[in-house]
C-alpha cells in the first residue's frame, strides 16, 4: 500500500505570525525548491560522467585489447552483482555509453553542455543524429529551450538545425549588434505548421485560428522566449481600426513581435503594412523598458532579392519567412515518401526509446 499522505502541520494555536514572517517562508521555501533543483541536477551530471567515463574505459580496451562484445555481456553481469540497487547496467546500456564517448570524445564538452541534459535526451541525439556538429547544436538548444524529450526528437525529424536564423531580415541595420544576432538566431525559415489539421491553407484566418487552437505546438515551433499575446489584436491609429494577425512578446529580447501570416507570395506592399503595425504598437503598447517591437511577415513563397530590396534602408526591425503546413512539401519526390506521416510520427513519441524498459539511471 502506498504511503499515507501527512496532514499539513497546523500552526501553534494563539501564535501570531511575527512580522515580515510571510516574507521570510516564501524566501525559505524558494531556497529549498533552488536547492533540490541544485542536487537533481548535480546528481544528473554525476551520472552522464560516470557513464563517458565507463564508455571510454571499455572504448580502449576494445580498440587496445580487443574487447568483443561478449566481453561487455560479461561485464554487464558483474556489475548488476557488484551494484545489485542500482539499474542502468544491461549490455545494451553498457554499449549506449560506448556510444557517448565514441559520439563525443573530448571530455570538457561532455562535462560543460551535454552533462546538463538528461541520459533519454542524449540517447535521442545519438540514435537519431550522425553529425557530431549537429548533435551539438542540438544540444545546446536543447538547454536553451527546456525541450522535453519528445520534444528534441520532433525537433530532430523537423530538420531545426535547418532552419533556425534562416529568416530574411535587416535586424544587422536596424538593431544594436549586441541584440541582432540574438534576434536573428530567434527566427526560422521555412515555418512548420504541420498541425493545422483541416484548416484551408488559402485562407488566413482559418490558419491563424489553427495555430490558436495549436498554441502549444506553435511555441515550440517559434522555440524558446516567446509568449503569446492575442490574436486579431486591435489597433486604432488615426481613426481607423487594424487588426494584428497574431501578437507575441518575447522575453529574452524584450520586445513585441508582430507576426502577419500570409497565404499568397511575399510583396513589397506588405513592409509597409508591417511597418505601419510596429509603429503603432510601439506608441500604443509598448512600456519604456521595452525595446522596439519586430515584425514578422510568414508568407507561402518569397523571393530573396526582392525581399531584402523591400527591407533595405528601412529603420523598423522586419522578418520575412516562409510557412509550410508539410516540411515535405519542398523536398524531391523520392525523399517524400521516405519522411514518416504525423501520425506515424505521434505514434513513434508515444513509444520509449530507452534501454532496460526507460532505465534510465
Amino acid at each position: 500500500m502506498p504511503p499515507k499522505r501527512r496532514s499539513p502541520v497546523p500552526p501553534p494555536p494563539g501564535l501570531p505570525a511575527p512580522s515580515e514572517y510571510a516574507a521570510v517562508l516564501a524566501a525559505i521555501k524558494c531556497r529549498v525548491v533552488s536547492e533540490r533543483q541544485r542536487v537533481v541536477l548535480t546528481a544528473n551530471a554525476a551520472l552522464v560522467m560516470l557513464y563517458w567515463d565507463i564508455g571510454q574505459m571499455i572504448l580502449e580496451r576494445q580498440e587496445e585489447a580487443g574487447w568483443g562484445a561478449r566481453v561487455i555481456d560479461r561485464l554487464s553481469a558483474d556489475l548488476r552483482e557488484a551494484f545489485p540497487d542500482m539499474r542502468g547496467f544491461s549490455a545494451r546500456n553498457l554499449k549506449y555509453m560506448r556510444a557517448l564517448a565514441a559520439a563525443w570524445p573530448e571530455r570538457v564538452i561532455v562535462q560543460e553542455v551535454l552533462a546538463q541534459l538528461p541520459w533519454y535526451h542524449l540517447l535521442a541525439l545519438m540514435e537519431k543524429v550522425r553529425d557530431a556538429e549537429h548533435r551539438l547544436w542540438y544540444a545546446r538548444a536543447c538547454l536553451r529551450s527546456g525541450w522535453s524529450h519528445q520534444a528534441l526528437v520532433l525537433q530532430i525529424r523537423n530538420r531545426a538545425h535547418e532552419r533556425c536564423g534562416r529568416a530574411i531580415t535587416n535586424f544587422q541595420e536596424s538593431m544594436p549588434l549586441a541584440e541582432s544576432d540574438m534576434a536573428e538566431q530567434s527566427f526560422k525559415d521555412p515555418y512548420l505548421f504541420d498541425f493545422l489539421g483541416t484548416a484551408d491553407l488559402r485562407r488566413e484566418r482559418e490558419v491563424e485560428q489553427a495555430l490558436v487552437d495549436h498554441i502549444q505546438k506553435l511555441l515550440l515551433e517559434l522555440g524558446a522566449g516567446f509568449a503569446f499575446v492575442g490574436r486579431q489584436v486591435p489597433l486604432e491609429v488615426g481613426g481607423q481600426e487594424f487588426q494584428l494577425d497574431l501578437l507575441f512578446y518575447h522575453v529574452k529580447l524584450r520586445r513585441y513581435v508582430v507576426i502577419e501570416l500570409k497565404a499568397v507570395p511575399f510583396d513589397p506592399a506588405f513592409v509597409g503594412q508591417m511597418n505601419l503595425y510596429l509603429s503603432a504598437v510601439d506608441d500604443l503598447m509598448r512600456h519604456p523598458d521595452d525595446q522596439l517591437t519586430i515584425g514578422l511577415l510568414l508568407c507561402r513563397d518569397r523571393n530573396r532579392i526582392v525581399v531584402e530590396y523591400a527591407l533595405r534602408h528601412l529603420r523598423r526591425p522586419i522578418g520575412v519567412a516562409g510557412w509550410e503546413a508539410e516540411l515535405a512539401a519542398g523536398l524531391p519526390q523520392d525523399l517524400r515518401a521516405s519522411l514518416p506521416s504525423v501520425e506515424e510520427l505521434e505514434a513513434e513519441l508515444s513509444q520509449s526509446t530507452l534501454p532496460d524498459g526507460g532505465d534510465g539511471t
